[in-house]
């Protein structure tokens, strides 16, 4: 497919932007303590005004000292920031990006104590349940904060910022003026649209007496805020409207939802690109600066059509820059089977953002070192690689391309181990492009991929590589519990991998998520499932976004659970447990039981290979069952070590 429309440039007040690629404003934690961008903040914008994206978002920037909600959040309330503002521009310009800056005063979604100061409002709501109660903005105050904006507009500038992005969106506090269900005022910033829409228009006005013409001004705004008496699509689209016509801004960028919605501000696997189109399509009939549209964009043949067919103007790549900051280099090479994808597992990126660390990406491990820069080897080894599963692939091409002679073993027939059984699932099929781009990966990069190989310690011998990777993985569980090793007894893993059949009554033991993610392929397929889980609830280790799809399949389909029940027996047709109480249950009747505890590591040399004095690394669940991230990010390590 060719991208025409998505590489043609495009005008927003009076910058020009070469393309329609950008990347959206996105926590990171990159920046320093005292509200400075790092030199790791430097390269990694950099990096991506290089993979050449237009339009770089700098994200989300503290425009007031009161409002610093996490301890490495950006900000620009004080002079002394700009330095730093102007070396990641200035980096991005050399790469031919220009540089959006966006604003942001969170409000009710902040942290007093991080800000040392109260959170503050339109009317005293709690964001949700564990948040401080914010307190409203004095009526004097609210002229106070727009100076603050105006006055974050000039520092900016002077950093050399081309937009300037005003965020009033996802429940902020600039959203929690606009929308009726956070605004309860009753002076001039509350009741009516003209009287709501008062503070984003004051501060869209003094931007504009600080900056004039040389910086485009644009607005963040939600489509719909996802919640029963917040904007909808019709209210944003005359807002829309209004802050072009009535407040003058060059351009908008409209995402989704507060965060009582988090499934709509950063979808999860299961949502699909463009799921938002139909809500950009509404408001872009109802202005004519560019729309900027944002939701689950990976790659580029949805975002071509939106473009081609002035639904939208440009699109952003959110998590899909994260995961591979080169795609649009790669999509006008027509390289895209060299594209690492994003499949919105949400583990490293929104997982450490919430937490104040740091970001990482599971299928990209090189994001949050881009400091460090990609260097050759020093001395070119010969790299036995065991296991072909993520993090063995990873380990492999990063050798691979570093300088190294590779060899990668795998035991089947087919690559990607555990993580490719995660792709059965509904919703979960994304996950195959991060195998498949990995194996295309370490292929360019010369790795040997050697099938149907299980490696021994002898056979590590007459090789006589100067370093083993042991990426051996892990296999299911078994604990010992009578009846637990019934051959009539099916392996999750077996029955996603199409080696073993269900009947039609099904018990999965196991609530966790790849049992609660193996029902739900069940109850697709019409089954008739129950779960039974030891803890008091099913899906406990699932991220929040993703557990919300989940648990509308389980009702979907009629899944039923039994929670806080200890197996304690085994049979052909069900189980026997324990309830808290000490009482047992039989559970009985199934045409068929799938075991779904858990994993095991499998590692069964490594103690070995060092015993005799080899190089050796081992990664990922051969060390201890756990999730994919830590696989890659652990290859990473001891790849860039080798």
């Amino acid at each position: 497919m060719k991208f025409e429309a998505m590489f043609t440039p495009v005008k927003m007040g009076n910058v020009t932007i070469k393309n329609r690629f950008v990347v959206p404003p996105m926590g990171n934690n990159f920046a320093n303590t005292d509200g400075t961008m790092s030199e790791q903040s430097v390269a990694y914008y950099a990096e991506r005004a290089k993979g050449g994206f237009g339009l770089i978002t700098i994200e989300a920037t503290v425009v007031h000292k009161g409002a610093k909600g996490g301890p490495r959040k950006p900000c620009l309330f004080d002079d002394s920031s700009i330095e730093s503002f102007k070396k990641v521009i200035d980096a991005c310009h050399a790469e031919g990006a220009k540089v959006s800056i966006q604003l942001q005063n969170a409000g009710p979604d902040g942290n007093a104590k991080n800000a040392g100061a109260p959170i503050q409002a339109a009317s005293p709501i709690p964001s949700k349940f564990g948040k401080d109660t914010p307190e409203a903005v004095k009526t004097e105050d609210v002229y106070k904060l727009v100076d603050g904006y105006g006055d974050a507009a000039r520092r900016a500038m002077e950093a050399g910022a081309d937009v300037l992005e005003i965020h009033m969106a996802h429940g902020y506090l600039v959203s929690s003026f606009i929308s009726q269900r956070t605004n309860k005022r009753v002076d001039e910033f509350g009741g009516s649209f003209e009287n709501r829409m008062r503070f984003p228009r004051l501060i869209v006005e003094k931007i504009r007496s600080v900056v004039g013409d040389k910086v485009a001004i644009i607005a963040r705004i939600n489509s719909a805020d996802e919640m029963q008496g917040g904007i909808d699509v019709h209210d944003s689209a005359a807002i829309a409207a209004y802050l072009e016509n009535e407040c003058g801004i060059d351009g908008l960028h409209v995402s989704r939802a507060v965060h009582l919605k988090d499934e709509f501000m950063w979808a999860p696997t299961a949502v699909h690109a463009g799921f938002s189109a139909e809500l950009i399509s509404e408001i872009k009939k109802a202005v004519t600066v560019p729309v900027i549209t944002v939701g689950r964009f990976t790659e580029p043949q949805y975002a071509e059509l939106l473009v081609k067919e002035g639904r939208a103007d440009l699109v952003a790549f959110g998590r899909q820059s994260l995961a591979d900051p080169a795609m649009p280099n790669k999509a006008a090479e027509e390289k895209l089977e060299d594209m690492n994808p994003c499949i919105a597992c949400l583990q490293g990126c929104v997982a450490n953002m919430y937490v104040g660390e740091p970001i990482c990406c599971l299928t990209n491990p090189f994001l949050g070192y881009e400091v460090d820069g990609y260097k050759k080897a020093d001395t070119k080894k010969k790299v036995m690689v065991v296991g072909g599963g993520v993090g063995g692939l990873c380990a492999a091409f990063i050798c691979a391309e570093r300088g190294h002679e590779v060899t990668l073993y795998e035991a089947k027939d087919i690559l990607g181990g555990n993580m490719r059984l995660a792709a059965f699932p509904p919703g979960k099929g994304d996950i195959t492009n991060m195998i498949r781009a990995y194996i295309v990966r370490a292929e360019k990069a010369g790795v040997k991929i050697v099938m149907n190989k299980e490696v021994d310690l002898d056979f590590i011998k007459a090789e006589n590589p100067d370093t083993v990777v042991v990426a051996s993985g892990s296999k299911t569980l078994i604990l010992p519990i009578p009846g637990i090793e019934n051959e009539a007894i099916i392996h999750g893993g077996d029955l996603l991998d199409g080696k073993r059949a269900a009947g039609k009554k099904v018990l999965v033991v196991g609530g966790g998520m790849v049992g609660c993610e193996t029902a739900a392929l069940l109850g697709e397929q019409q089954h008739d499932v129950t779960v039974i889980e030891f803890r008091d609830e099913c899906g406990a280790d699932v991220i929040h976004e993703h557990k919300v799809f989940l648990m509308e399949d389980f009702e979907n389909y009629g899944i039923k659970q039994i929670t806080s029940a200890k197996v304690c027996q085994f049979y052909e047709d069900g189980v026997t447990y324990e309830s808290p109480d000490g009482e047992k249950h039989d559970v009985r009747g199934f045409d068929s039981v799938v075991l779904s505890m858990g994993y095991r590591n499998y590692n069964p040399f490594a103690e070995q290979l060092e015993a005799l004095g080899k190089e050796t690394y081992v990664v990922g669940d051969a060390t201890r069952a756990r999730r994919a991230l830590d696989a890659t990010k652990e290859a990473y390590a001891a790849a860039m070590q080798i």
